[in-house]
């Protein structure tokens, strides 16, 4: 692969600069539409979003969330602007009253106090009856007016929450990806209808004894599956190795929860329904009783970037601990309601599977995130390379970012079964202080408190990589799928799948 092109191409991360602003409200309600379902405990992080930003430069906004197809937030920047200036004028209403309810008192406290002060005199023409008559209304209409202070207050920080972070000038526009590089050489192929069957991994695993997915049909519903035998033994051996080379990199090994409070996973930018109203997320049920006593609502992580970012909620990192880099393995639950189709058979789509994820917290630089984002990037690259598959580095498009990403770059393995061919298998993404920002992150530097950017990267993704891996691996004559060398100390040495093993009985694909 080339290398070069792709670090170079990924050295041009910028997301438009702006500073961290002294004026941010802090946010201790809801997550606006993001996380209109995720109740927060008085434990949870306080979300703090520059407003003064959004409000400074309304048509950026307004023109990002077009551009990411956040079509129902584009007016929330505007709208923030009318209640900013709505919520200084009550300001300054409140603070007239204000300023009369203290002239008010100092009569009434020293009604013999001299003073030159014209107001005041007029207030000593007033009864004592009159003074407390007017201290009382004034009361009343600044209570009304301090209400409307903190609904426009919240208002603000709803509308702020809910619109995606900034994108990056080097994130292709629109709905198309640029491809920056390939890895290896790519295959030759024949053409046969014949042998374009026996190249999906779903017919080769069955052939192969594999897969069960009638067995798992039965038990679980369509969407899972379960690994027999050598699948089961390669699903380890590609997490062991996708782990030893990241901590061969200096990345920190960390067993995470599957389970996570629904308000963490909001914070972190995902959707708990897409845009069709589907559901994404599998949350857990509560009784009636946890209800009652307001238990926050968990839900399953759909990757383990959601549980590593959630480590550092409500806490502080030291300057000489960035960047924090670490890679763990999990299992991951995604709904992924109506995705199905001819192209999401079998491994590719499921409810459940296994994968390494990297995550980091890096110094508020745009120099220090990118490089983070390169090791990544050469991490994936050597992962993918060494399995042998053939893949294309590509900068994904505005409308496939999710709203923490100002930039992403995925890789697509060759599938010989996939119309088109291409099927994602990693993706990296730079989310700068989105994140932190809304899980209450922050970091110690140079004396100063700020908030630390985040990125994230797929080391591996399990079953996808297996598919590619069977699919790019098959070989027709002998009916065995290779065994990548790097693979082979997890596989007892094997370097074929396949061999002596025949499908016993016809499973359903």
């Amino acid at each position: 692969m080339n290398r070069t092109l792709t670090r170079l191409r990924c050295r041009n991360l910028r997301p438009r600069a702006h500073a961290a602003s002294a004026w941010s409200w802090s946010f201790s309600r809801g997550l606006g539409d993001v996380s209109a379902n995720a109740k927060r405990p008085p434990s949870a992080p306080k979300p703090i979003v520059d407003i003064k930003h959004i409000r400074q430069n309304p048509e950026l906004y307004e023109r990002t969330c077009i551009e990411r197809n956040y079509k129902h937030q584009a007016p929330n920047a505007a709208l923030i602007v009318e209640l900013h200036a709505k919520w200084q004028d009550l300001q300054r209403q409140g603070r007239t009253l204000r300023e009369r309810s203290n002239l008010l008192r100092r009569q009434l406290a020293n009604p013999a106090t001299s003073s030159d002060d014209q107001d005041l005199q007029e207030v000593r023409l007033m009864s004592r009856e009159q003074i407390q008559d007017e201290a009382r209304s004034l009361k009343q209409e600044l209570a009304v007016i301090e209400k409307g202070e903190a609904q426009a207050v919240a208002q603000m920080e709803e509308l702020a929450l809910e619109i995606p972070n900034l994108t990056s000038d080097d994130t292709p526009r629109g709905d198309e990806p640029e491809v920056l590089s390939y890895i290896n050489n790519p295959p030759t192929f024949t053409e046969s209808p014949e042998d374009k069957i026996w190249r999906s991994h779903v017919h080769i695993g069955s052939e192969l004894g594999l897969f069960d997915f009638a067995g798992a049909a039965t038990a679980s519903g369509w969407g899972w599956y379960y690994l027999l035998g050598e699948a089961a033994q390669l699903e380890q051996a590609l997490v062991q190795y996708a782990l030893a080379t990241a901590t061969r990199h200096g990345w920190t090994q960390v067993s995470p929860p599957s389970m996570v409070y629904s308000h963490i996973g909001a914070a972190c930018g995902f959707q708990p329904r897409d845009e069709s109203g589907e559901q994404q997320v599998y949350t857990i049920a509560q009784s009636a009783a946890d209800i009652e006593r307001g238990v926050p609502e968990m839900c399953l992580t759909g990757t383990s970037e959601i549980a590593l970012a959630g480590m550092k909620a409500n806490t502080t990192i030291d300057s000489e601990d960035l960047p924090l880099k670490r890679v763990a393995v999990s299992r991951c639950y995604r709904a992924e309601a109506g995705a199905r189709g001819a192209d999401t058979k079998g491994l590719y789509r499921v409810h459940e599977f296994t994968k390494v994820e990297m995550f980091a917290w890096t110094a508020p630089d745009e120099d220090v995130g990118i490089e983070v984002m390169d090791e990544m990037l050469d991490m994936q690259t050597e992962i993918l390379s060494s399995l042998g598959l053939y893949c294309r580095v590509l900068s994904m498009p505005t409308h496939d970012l999710g709203a923490s990403a100002t930039r992403k770059v995925d890789m697509e393995a060759f599938f010989p079964s996939r119309r088109g061919g291409w099927g994602e298998v990693t993706s990296a993404s730079l989310c700068t202080d989105y994140q932190s920002r809304r899980l209450g992150t922050r970091a110690r530097i140079d004396g100063r408190v700020a908030f630390p950017w985040t990125a994230n990267g797929t080391a591996l993704a399990v079953p996808r990589v297996l598919a590619a891996l069977l699919e790019n691996g098959w070989d027709e004559e002998t009916k065995t799928v290779a065994v990548p060398e790097c693979l082979r100390p997890w596989m007892d040495g094997k370097d074929k799948i396949g061999l002596g093993k025949r499908r016993t009985s016809v499973d359903r694909v």
